[in-house]
């Protein structure tokens, strides 16, 4: 006897959670766009994906904020919805695979048996080094980016202090820091000297985008004055500094003399 004519069982798709970008709706991916146009339901993290970043999703697609719910909430409404076969997105900020505390969501939706998959956005530090128009690793100068924040009430541990890591001078986005911003100020002047460029980048990509260069030293000063004690980067490093130099240090990539693979290099 053939059972499945009877089946009711809806179909259900994997939830997948999504990064929206640093806040520009063009800046989502295309994989991340097309999830949201066949989403019936998406439950977006509301006190940072801006509104105009769900103009991806479909008429007729549920949309909830999350800003109010906490992990018990978030998770029941994926679930009952994966449960009924809506097709669920789960909207990140950035990337969410960078503070975007998705690994506590996955661990219960693993524990219900429920499947996920994950599509990359885009992070606000990515973003920052476009709209300065910099590039974070230079050739002989610095090779390494580090993503960090300062411990505050989420607390971090002690070899992955803010003073710990800006010791090895490399180029650093510091997320989620702005309220101890003096803090911030006073290690990076220990670690990279007062007289280092940085910058504030506030909101990247979304319409009111602020971008303050300035050096270590005026860091608390400049975020004072300008009122900006949150959703901002803490860019720091030689990366950032004057590039009037035009006969610094190349990557030896697109150098004629050096032979790779893909070309033999010459005099």
């Amino acid at each position: 006897m053939n059972t499945t004519e009877n089946d009711t069982t809806p179909q259900r798709h994997p939830i997948l959670f999504v990064g929206a970008g640093p806040g520009d709706p063009d800046l989502i991916t295309v994989k991340g766009q097309s999830a949201m146009a066949l989403a019936d339901t998406i439950l977006y993290a509301g006190s940072l994906v801006p509104e105009a970043v769900l103009k991806w999703a479909g008429p007729d697609a549920k949309k909830l904020s999350s800003a109010s719910l906490n992990l018990e909430d978030i998770t029941n409404i994926m679930a009952s919805d994966w449960q009924a076969g809506r097709r669920v997105v789960r909207l990140h900020t950035g990337d969410p695979s960078l503070y975007g505390a998705i690994d506590e969501q996955m661990i219960e939706l693993e524990k219900r048996q429920i499947p996920y998959a994950v599509i990359p956005g885009v992070s606000a530090a990515f973003a920052a080094a476009a709209a300065m128009g910099i590039e974070y690793t230079l050739p002989e100068v610095t090779q390494t980016l580090i993503l960090t924040r300062m411990a505050g009430r989420t607390p971090a541990p002690d070899m992955e202090s803010l003073e710990s890591l800006a010791r090895h001078g490399a180029s650093m986005a510091i997320y989620l820091s702005m309220g101890q911003i003096q803090a911030v100020q006073d290690i990076l002047s220990r670690a990279y000297g007062p007289d280092m460029s940085c910058a504030i980048a506030f909101r990247v990509s979304h319409p009111d985008e602020k971008i303050i260069r300035i050096q270590v030293k005026d860091l608390a000063k400049t975020a004072e004055q300008a009122k900006l004690t949150r959703h901002a980067l803490i860019i720091v490093g030689k990366a950032l500094s004057d590039r009037s130099d035009a006969a610094g240090p190349r990557s030896r990539l697109y150098d004629r003399k050096f032979t790779h693979g893909y070309r033999q290099g010459g005099d």
